[in-house]
């Protein structure tokens, strides 16, 4: 998840022991709590897609949904996907409450369960970002999207504030050795190799601004709920966990700008939209 140059997969990597690994770590905390102050991403990547209603949606990576209910309130047909069942409930109970009606399905994003071009458009918000095959996942987001149709995607950048938080982490738990870092999909460069030679991509900058009581509230919700930050504390002792707390504090500090004590940080990404030719 740092900045790192875009390397080859070295055999040594167990891609599916890597992939049960991610489970239990996104499985972990309660990621809903985090997800649910990103609605507004979900809402502006739909407008960015511009759908039709009635358009054939698949939301990947869904996480609890965010990508799905603006979707869904667009009077599309979408089917909300993720491999851990835990969050396609809080997905569920979303949709339930808003009276929108979504089909919900585990999958695997690196091997969807639908046919080729099913779909108007394929959807993710941070979560296919973070497979462990980069190439597979966007392999099969084209091919069940169907000529023309639109893939819709929010990549957090390796240089934005997330990208940071997660150079940061691993400095004191270091990422899986010969893996491509997810922060590669907030990358222009990236998203060419993935998409290019079958679409146009369109990728500008956005932000979404991190609002919390301080930084140390920050640091308390997503060690407490955010999956990847409560593992990272969790793999270290009493004094690494201060060292990690104190370069999470510093990050922030950098990148605040509340004026007061309170935290107000923009986290940069790129709102992408891929055209299938």
């Amino acid at each position: 998840m740092t900045p790192s140059p875009i390397t080859e997969h070295t055999p040594q990597v167990d891609l599916a022991a890597l992939k049960a690994r991610q489970h239990g770590v996104w499985s972990s905390g309660d990621y809903a709590l985090i997800g649910s102050t990103l609605q507004i991403v979900g809402e502006t990547l739909l407008e960015a897609v511009d759908p039709r209603a009635g358009w054939r949606v698949l939301d990947v990576a869904a996480g609890n949904g965010n990508a799905t209910l603006a979707a869904a309130r667009r009077g599309c047909e979408v089917t909300s996907t993720d491999y851990v069942p835990e969050l396609l409930e809080h997905g569920k109970a979303r949709a339930a409450a808003n009276r929108l009606d979504v089909a919900f399905r585990q999958a695997d994003v690196e091997a969807l369960p639908f046919a080729d071009a099913s779909f108007d458009a394929v959807l993710s918000t941070f979560g296919v970002m973070f497979t462990p095959n980069q190439e597979k996942a966007a392999a099969e987001m084209l091919r069940v999207c169907r000529p023309k149709g639109k893939i819709g995607l929010a990549n957090w950048t390796p240089q934005g504030f997330i990208g940071q938080m997660f150079k940061a982490i691993g400095r004191h738990v270091p990422p899986p050795a010969g893996v491509k870092p997810p922060g590669l999909w907030g990358t222009r460069e990236r998203l060419d190799e993935l998409f290019g030679a079958q679409a146009t991509i369109e990728a500008p900058l956005r932000n979404f601004v991190f609002r919390y009581r301080s930084p140390a509230h920050f640091i308390e919700v997503f060690r407490s709920y955010y999956g990847p930050v409560l593992k990272a504390f969790a793999m270290l002792d009493t004094a690494g966990q201060a060292a990690l707390a104190a370069d999470l504090t510093d990050v922030i500090v950098r990148n605040n700008r509340s004026g007061d004590a309170t935290m107000v940080v923009p986290g940069e990404y790129l709102e992408v939209v891929v055209t299938r030719r």
